[in-house]
């Protein structure tokens, strides 16, 4: 029978909701489950500290100064989960090489990777605005993982600082008038839907209550949805009046605004039967062929041509990633764990973190995030989308064995 999220309580899920479950046997599954629940993933601000790509010092007025491309949202453009090139079953040192963070023996440093924002917003050095290239000058990454909607509008508007940090919006004006912005990168509202806890819930289900996710969360995210669309489209509009507020016009820069790709697979492309613990102890996606399905096939899609309307609303280019990891999803038969003798790699492993279960690799937080290669793919997504007219609707698709070097654009009609 399908259980009712009002089943069972779960700790402050804001900022983050995924759980551990790797190596573990079933009744340490469901005693980690209930520890774990509230602590999750982020799916998906000081002033000083926001110039993260070295931002000019002089005040320059619109069209002087260092060109800049600014990144403003999420986890899903802050650079969540950029310390991992793939994923392995190793639990010790550089974990078959895919922990960027270590550092020698069993001592490992997120600030490699992260900087000053590790352990908070996550701004990686892989993070989409830094894997774009030269598009221009300067990149300032101000996203900030477990963002919602709220902390980017402008504090005199509603907007709310988050971490430490003041509302984007108003990092923006900073960075606007000592710079010569010419793209802002926008990716929000998937925190607020509860793309975390949606996530949560459905690896619950397949751990815990064998029963399935997607008509109870289906019918909260027609419920949020409409909300949600209006806080993305506010966002688009505290931009434009801080752009605006500091002498640019509409038409001397771009905001792109990006939707989600599906961390996970659908049933038929997932290398782990479901029949057996697989799923849940090797591959780190422990989620059932229907719910993969549903969330490959309905959710993803469903967010993406919301915020396709969204941008054509706002007269903002629309960056369509819900094909940018396929393939190269958790668990995706077209790709593979990491382990000595399948070394990581752009072009074989996974491009996306799993749900770490044992618990000893990083922060759960990361979980189900573009890991370092999926970020390198996003920023030559970024970076193609800022070639093409401001007003081209664009999606990003990677080539099957390439590496980010195969992405590359279709139409969005």
């Amino acid at each position: 029978m399908q259980r009712s999220c009002r089943d069972f309580a779960m700790a402050d899920r804001r900022s983050s909701a995924v759980i551990g479950f790797r190596n573990v046997s079933k009744d340490r599954a469901r005693s980690r489950a209930r520890r774990l629940a509230g602590a999750g993933m982020v799916l998906p601000l000081a002033v000083g500290a926001l110039l993260i790509g070295g931002a000019g010092t002089a005040v320059a007025g619109p069209g002087t100064g260092p060109t800049a491309v600014v990144s403003m949202g999420d986890s899903y453009i802050s650079g969540e989960g950029g310390r991992w090139k793939g994923n392995s079953l190793t639990n010790s040192a550089n974990r078959t090489g895919t922990d960027r963070a270590w550092v020698s023996g069993s001592s490992y440093d997120p600030a490699k990777v992260y900087g000053t924002t590790a352990g908070g917003c996550h701004r990686s050095d892989s993070a989409e605005v830094k894997s774009a290239g030269a598009i221009a000058d300067v990149a300032v990454n101000l996203a900030c993982s477990g963002a919602v909607s709220q902390n980017v509008f402008r504090a005199s508007n509603g907007g709310v600082s988050y971490k430490d940090e003041a509302p984007q919006a108003d990092q923006l004006a900073a960075v606007a008038a000592s710079n010569n912005v010419k793209v802002i990168a926008l990716s929000i509202g998937g925190n607020d839907l509860g793309f975390a806890d949606i996530i949560t819930d459905c690896a619950l289900d397949f751990a815990l209550w064998n029963s399935y996710c997607y008509d109870d969360q289906q019918e909260g995210v027609d419920r949020k949805i409409d909300g949600v669309m209006a806080g993305v489209g506010k966002s688009v509009d505290e931009i434009r009046a801080v752009m605006r507020g500091a002498g640019y016009t509409d038409s001397s820069y771009r905001i792109v605004l990006q939707s989600y790709p599906s961390p996970i697979p659908r049933g038929a492309e997932n290398r782990y039967t479901q029949s057996d613990w697989s799923r849940l102890n090797t591959g780190g996606c422990p989620f059932w062929n229907r719910d993969s399905d549903w969330a490959r096939d309905s959710l993803v899609p469903q967010i993406a041509n919301r915020i396709k309307g969204v941008a054509a609303a706002k007269g903002v280019q629309f960056l369509d990633l819900r094909d940018m990891l396929q393939g190269r999803e958790v668990c995706a038969k077209a790709s593979k764990l990491v382990s000595t003798s399948a070394p990581a790699s752009a072009k074989t492993s996974e491009w996306a973190r799993w749900i770490d279960s044992s618990e000893t690799q990083g922060l759960i937080q990361e979980s189900m995030h573009p890991n370092y290669f999926g970020q390198l793919a996003a920023g030559r997504c970024l970076a193609l989308a800022v070639a093409q007219p401001a007003t081209a609707n664009v999606g990003c698709k990677n080539t099957a064995g390439s590496d980010q070097s195969g992405m590359y654009l279709s139409p969005v009609s």
